[in-house]
């Protein structure tokens, strides 16, 4: 018996397998047709937002960038200028027994000068204004004026950490003068934690144990007096710190 080929079997095959990808590629082009057709009436619709946005953003930048360049920085550059008279009266301030005048002028200028007052008020956000701000509150608790100065060391900001923790303990210690003796504490406590340092860091620890003690709270004292045994051993009062750590060990 003769045996016949069907011949248009695999033709058709593969021109339905054909026809079936270009629908798939045609339902693709489609669907991002319609993507793209939604994409371009969501800006149509909201163009005028969209160009004011990024109008917005470009002017903002171009000010912020004109503003350092034409204005803060030869503000800073002013600022700098303008604080030395203040500070050299403050230096001198700081080694002169009869001081409250120097300080004054520290603090309100002489001679036609600004005085740290005037830096912080006219020079906002200047390295000066942040210099200023640390002088003046330690030049106001030289007076005795404890409130204020505690105020401006608070607001005082420096990538200094040894200066922001000379900052945070002498906030401490005006506290203490006050006669609050928590936030005394809290913030020698603060100021041991910015910056650890051979020269700072041992007469922290011993105001810190010395007031604890003071106020009862023994583990703390014992805690800091032993830090002080351990890690500075050539502290000028070791030999008070030791009596104290076994006074303290017997009061367990």
């Amino acid at each position: 018996m003769a045996t016949y080929k069907k011949r248009g079997s695999l033709k058709s095959k593969v021109v339905v397998e054909n026809d079936l990808s270009n629908s798939k590629t045609a339902e693709v082009f489609q669907n991002l047709d319609l993507g793209a057709s939604k994409a371009e009436n969501f800006v149509a619709k909201y163009q005028n937002g969209i160009l004011i946005f990024l109008a917005t953003v470009t002017i903002s930048v171009l000010a912020y960038l004109g503003y350092r360049t034409y204005v803060f920085n030869p503000l800073k550059i002013e600022a700098s200028s303008e604080i030395s008279q203040a500070q050299y009266y403050f230096n001198i301030a700081l080694d002169d027994k009869d001081s409250d005048s120097l300080f004054k002028l520290a603090l309100n200028g002489g001679n036609g000068k600004y005085g740290f007052l005037d830096i912080i008020e006219n020079y906002p956000g200047t390295p000066a204004s942040e210099l200023a701000k640390y002088s003046a509150g330690i030049s106001f608790i030289r007076l005795k004026q404890f409130n204020e100065g505690i105020s401006l060391l608070k607001e005082f900001e420096s990538d200094d950490k040894i200066l922001t923790s000379l900052a945070a303990g002498v906030i401490g210690d005006s506290y203490l003068e006050l006669n609050e003796l928590d936030n005394s504490l809290k913030f020698y406590e603060k100021a041991i934690s910015i910056n650890q340092n051979s020269f700072t860091t041992p007469k922290l620890l011993f105001k810190a144990a010395t007031l604890a003690s003071h106020m009862k709270k023994n583990q703390i004292a014992e805690k800091y007096y032993k830090e002080i045994s351990n890690l500075y051993p050539d502290f000028e009062q070791i030999n008070f710190v030791k009596a104290e750590i076994g006074r303290l060990e017997n009061l367990r």
